[in-house]
C-alpha cells in the first residue's frame, strides 16, 4: 500500500464514552492497514474526538485544533478529522465548518464509524467531507478496538440520553436512549475475559440505568448485571454512570449478591440543594437521593461511594451551596468530580436570568474541593490494617493493588513479576491520601 498514509494519531477530550469511541476509531484505521504514532507530526492522519459537555473542554479542543493550521501548511497531505459531540451541536459556539478549513472531515456522534472510509477515500481523492447525522444510527461495532488499557475494558450498553437535564447538552449531540442488545453485550464480555485477558469491565452509557427500557425484550440494567456474572472467569464489572432517578433496589440487590459486580457506585447529585435541583430538572429532590444513598450503605456496608457536581448553577445562593457543603459531610464521598457550571448554547440554564458570577463559582468550587479533600483523608482511615481483594498492576514501573472502588494500594516490597490477577492485599500504612500495603500470601 505504498500510496496509502501509514500512520494515524487520535486526540481525545472528554468522558469514558469518548476515550472508548477513541479506541473503536483507532482499531478502524488499524483495518486500513495504518499504525498508531505518538508524535503528531508524524501523522498522516490526525483525527480529533471532541468534547462539549463544559466550555473548558470546547475550548481546549477547539484551540488545539487551530494549531494544526501550521502542520498542514508545512504537509499539505496530511488528513485533519474533527468529530464527536462538537461538531453535532445544534447552535454550537463555533462554527467548525466555517471556522477551520483546513480541516478536511467533520462528522457528529452517530457517524463516528464513517470515518475510515471517509480517510480512505480521500487518500485517492481531494474532497473535503462535512456530514452532520441528525438522527441516530446503529451504534459502531468493536471487534477490532485498540484498547489503550490492559486491565479495564470500556463496553457501551446504551448511548444517549433522555433526560433533558436544563444544563446538559448530551440529548442534543448523543441522541435518545438507544440500548445494545443484551446478547451482544454478552458476547463481547465473554471475549473480552475469556480471550482477551481482561480483568475489570467498565460498562458505559450516559444513564445505565436506562438499560433496556427501549428494548421489546424485559431486560433490565439489574437483570443484565445478573446474566453478565454467570460468564465465567475471574473478573470485576463496574459501570457509569447512573441517574439516582431510575437507580431501584433491584439493582442494589445485584449489587450485594454479586462477587462479580464491584462494590463501588457513581452516583452524580449535582447539588445538595432540592431547589436548585428542580431547576436543574433532575427528577429527585434531597430527601429521594439520601434514601438511595441509606439504603445502598445498608446493604453494602463497604461500598464505595463517588458523585459528580456542578458549582454555580444559575440561582444558587450561599444557602444552596451550603446545603451541597453539608451533603459532602453527611455521606462522605470516596471521590468528587466538582465543577463550575459551563454555559451551554442551545440548553435552557444558558437562557436563566440569575448567573452567577465567575469570581463567585471559583471561590465556592475552591472551598468545596477543600472539604472533600478533607473528608478524603479521613475516609482513608478506614483502610488501615484492613485486606481487600484487589487486581495487581504495574504502573510507571510501580506494583499497586486496585480495590473495586478504584483505590490505588502501593506494594512496595512486591518480589515477583505477576500482574492482571486478583490477589489479597492488606493496608498497613496511610500518608495523606497514599495507601501502602502488603500482598497476604
Amino acid at each position: 500500500m505504498s500510496e496509502i498514509s501509514k500512520f494515524f494519531h487520535v486526540v481525545t477530550f472528554g468522558c469514558q464514552m469518548n476515550v472508548h469511541e477513541t479506541e473503536k476509531i483507532k482499531g478502524k484505521l488499524a483495518s486500513l492497514n495504518m499504525k498508531e504514532t505518538l508524535d503528531i507530526k508524524k501523522a498522516d492522519v490526525v483525527v480529533f474526538n471532541t468534547c462539549c459537555i463544559r466550555e473548558k473542554a470546547e475550548d481546549k479542543a477547539y484551540n488545539q485544533i487551530v494549531k494544526m493550521k501550521k502542520l498542514k501548511e508545512k504537509n499539505p497531505n496530511m488528513i485533519i478529522v474533527v468529530c464527536g459531540c462538537m461538531p453535532q451541536q445544534p447552535k454550537g459556539k463555533y462554527n467548525l465548518k466555517e471556522k477551520l478549513p483546513f480541516v478536511d472531515v467533520i462528522v457528529g456522534t452517530h457517524n463516528v464509524n464513517s470515518i475510515a472510509d471517509h480517510v480512505k477515500a480521500l487518500l485517492g481523492e481531494r474532497k473535503r467531507v462535512y456530514e452532520i447525522i441528525e438522527k441516530p444510527v446503529a451504534s459502531m461495532d468493536t471487534p477490532n478496538c485498540i484498547r489503550d488499557d490492559k486491565y479495564n475494558a470500556y463496553v457501551n450498553i446504551i448511548y444517549g440520553c433522555n433526560k433533558f437535564c436544563t444544563y446538559c447538552i448530551v440529548p442534543h449531540v448523543r441522541g435518545r436512549e438507544q440500548s445494545r442488545p443484551a446478547k451482544e453485550i454478552y458476547e463481547e464480555v465473554k471475549d473480552l475475559v475469556q480471550n482477551k485477558g481482561y480483568r475489570f469491565i467498565t460498562l458505559l452509557g450516559q444513564n445505565v440505568n436506562s438499560y433496556g427500557k427501549d428494548l421489546k425484550s424485559k431486560m433490565t440494567f439489574a437483570s443484565l448485571l445478573e446474566s453478565l456474572c454467570k460468564i465465567e472467569g475471574d473478573f470485576k464489572i463496574k459501570f457509569m454512570t447512573s441517574h439516582p432517578m431510575d437507580f431501584g433496589e433491584d439493582l442494589i440487590k445485584v449489587m450485594k449478591n454479586e462477587n462479580k459486580v464491584a462494590k463501588a457506585l457513581h452516583l452524580p447529585v449535582q447539588s445538595g440543594s432540592s431547589k436548585i435541583l428542580f431547576k436543574m430538572n433532575r427528577h429527585y429532590d434531597i430527601k429521594h437521593y439520601m434514601s438511595l444513598i441509606k439504603k445502598v450503605k445498608r446493604a453494602i456496608p463497604e461500598i464505595s461511594l463517588s458523585t459528580d457536581i456542578i458549582v454555580g448553577f444559575p440561582g444558587e445562593t450561599e444557602k444552596d451551596f451550603n446545603q451541597t457543603l453539608k451533603l459532602l459531610k453527611k455521606v462522605k464521598y470516596d471521590q468528587v468530580f466538582a465543577f463550575m457550571y459551563s454555559k451551554r448554547t442551545g440548553t435552557p440554564a444558558c437562557e436563566f436570568a440569575d448567573q452567577i458570577d465567575e469570581k463567585v463559582k471559583n471561590v465556592r468550587l475552591n472551598k468545596l474541593l477543600r472539604l472533600q479533600k478533607i473528608i478524603e483523608k479521613d475516609q482513608n482511615k478506614k483502610y488501615f490494617n484492613k485486606t481487600y481483594n484487589c487486581l495487581i498492576k504495574f504502573v510507571n514501573g510501580v506494583t499497586m493493588g486496585i480495590t473495586d472502588g478504584g483505590k490505588d494500594i502501593y506494594i512496595p516490597n512486591y518480589k515477583y513479576k505477576n500482574e492482571n490477577y486478583f490477589a489479597s492485599v492488606k493496608v498497613e500504612e496511610i500518608r495523606d491520601h497514599k495507601l501502602s500495603g502488603v500482598i497476604d500470601e
